[in-house]
């Protein structure tokens, strides 16, 4: 099979086409033949050899796909051969930038209905992020007050989606065609921080999600109301400064399970929940991909995708 590969750490020009040996599942896994990879930052951390986690190499790049199960491995229920499946590979963010990827049965779920597999495949790393922040963490309720920093971004949309449908009054932050997707989606209140210092505008609020960091992160502590709870996906928050305003702060790493793509599936399918699909790439040109994930080269707004064969 062909797979996209890296024999060293480094910058988009160690990636290459090539021939592999197609894998077998082992247990608890499933074998899947794959229709589409989605490619996000953690995926240009793998491949420089800045990820947390340990990289043996020569690796196949890629953790969100969508496709159909080929093989299934011991130990594994609830899966059928051609079933349409969605997901991320394993816990190490590798392998879904081929032809057919071993996937944790634990990381897969059915695919929504109602979408393409470069829909579902934009999805799972993202979507479950904002998710897991949203109900694991800040445990949101309906009524609250909520301020979303990179409101327009991938993880910060479905966070926003995620929100509104739980009956939250949204606020966010973002810059020029991020502000304008936000408000697409239902946001009305989205505040460019170009322009405009978020803090002088923004009643006290009961949770901050941040995917943004920087300032950006160190000014919401004063914009949480006491008690209220900040969770970030980039930053490790000040944990003094966080008991001196009286307010709960977390950082979190996703942990992609089998019931939280359930969730994510089922709120696509009621048509609560949209994606963006910025620029589609053929398996071949994932270097291109990369680049355009370094900003090496120009690139539409969206999840950046690659195709499988015929899609």
């Amino acid at each position: 099979m062909k797979a996209c590969r890296i024999h060293r750490f480094g910058a988009p020009e160690v990636i290459s086409f090539e021939d592999v040996e197609c894998p077998e599942p082992g247990e608890n896994e499933v074998l899947v033949r794959v229709r589409a990879a989605g490619v996000g930052p953690w995926d240009s951390w793998v491949r420089s050899g800045q990820s947390v986690l340990p990289q043996p190499l020569p690796l196949t790049l890629g953790a969100d796909l969508s496709g159909t199960v080929a093989a299934i491995g011991t130990g594994v229920r609830g899966f059928q051969l051609g079933q349409a499946v969605f997901g991320v590979t394993n816990a190490r963010f590798t392998g879904a930038c081929a032809e057919y990827a071993v996937a944790n049965a634990g990381m897969l779920a059915s695919k929504p209905r109602t979408v393409t597999d470069l829909e579902a495949a934009s999805m799972p790393v993202v979507a479950v992020t904002a998710l897991q922040m949203l109900l694991s963490h800040a445990r949101l309720r309906e009524g609250q007050r909520i301020l979303i920093h990179g409101v327009g971004g991938s993880v910060g949309a479905f966070a926003a989606q995620l929100a509104l449908a739980n009956g939250a009054h949204v606020v966010g932050t973002d810059v020029k065609q991020g502000v304008e997707y936000a408000q697409s989606l239902g946001v009305a209140n989205v505040i460019d921080v170009a322009e405009t210092d978020f803090a002088d505008r923004i009643e006290p609020v009961d949770i901050v999600i941040d995917t943004v960091g920087g300032s950006v992160h160190a000014k919401s502590f004063s914009v949480l109301k006491r008690g209220g709870y900040l969770v970030s996906s980039v930053t490790k928050p000040d944990s003094e400064l966080a008991a001196r305003q009286g307010v709960s702060a977390v950082f979190i790493l996703v942990d992609v399970t089998a019931r939280a793509l359930s969730q994510i599936a089922e709120l696509v399918d009621a048509g609560k929940l949209q994606t963006r699909i910025g620029p589609i790439l053929p398996l071949a040109e994932a270097r291109k991909a990369h680049e355009m994930l370094d900003g090496l080269i120009p690139r539409l707004p969206g999840k950046i995708m690659l195709t499988v064969g015929s899609i």
